[in-house]
């Protein structure tokens, strides 16, 4: 796995379970690994069955709920994965990756206000999460991003007091056509790093959008 060499891993984790099947809290967790090593390979079906083996070995593990949802995720059917990311976090409300995987789908169905909430958590928990991989399951990236998107990440990170991320993430939203001033200058969030002089050049002279 750490050379990415994923179809000898699928062998080798095979082997391994075949050998530790009377041990049932060892093999789930090698079932779990085999998904994420099929996974990597893109072959989500056989994924999403060795998820559900480690599962059936033990319902509480937190890490193959959230991959599982993961393989929704990448089969477009976002509010499936939702499903299977808040059963993740009632396991392991602590972990962030699970956090950013729930925020994540959620912008892809358009809850933006729990996307937030989401992202916010996830932040608070490691401050460098949508930035890094985090420590445990799979941070999902997201795949349909617009004006919209980049608007509430901007708004997390105005929450969060963290100015120079909020900045970036929101030239991103005027980048991609977000044109609301006022609806800007209403935010409370915003409110919070309107003294920045990096927002306050930005708020001044908005970037216009990028054509395609």
């Amino acid at each position: 796995m750490a050379r990415k060499d994923y179809s000898d891993a699928v062998d080798f984790y095979s082997r391994a379970i075949r050998q530790e099947a009377p041990n049932p809290a060892t093999a789930g967790v090698l079932w779990n690994k085999l998904g994420i090593a099929y996974q990597q390979q893109d072959y989500y079906l056989a994924a999403r069955k060795a998820y559900e083996k480690a599962l059936h070995l033990n319902q509480n593990a937190a890490e193959p709920w959230n991959n599982l949802g993961t393989t929704y995720f990448f089969a477009a059917r976002y509010k499936k994965s939702v499903k299977y990311y808040q059963h993740a976090i009632a396991l392991e409300p602590n972990s962030p990756a699970f956090h950013v995987n729930l925020g994540t789908s959620y912008t892809h169905i358009k809850k933006y206000p729990e996307a937030v909430q989401e992202y916010r958590v996830a932040l608070t928990l490691d401050p460098t999460i949508l930035s890094e991989h985090g420590a445990n399951g799979t941070v999902m990236q997201p795949r349909l991003v617009d004006a919209e998107y980049f608007y509430y990440l901007a708004k997390v990170f105005a929450s969060l007091g963290r100015a120079p991320e909020a900045v970036r993430y929101l030239r991103r939203a005027f980048e991609e056509g977000f044109n609301n001033l006022k609806r800007l200058d209403q935010d409370a969030d915003f409110l919070k790093i309107s003294k920045s002089p990096d927002y306050a050049a930005l708020r001044r002279n908005p970037p216009q959008p990028l054509k395609d």
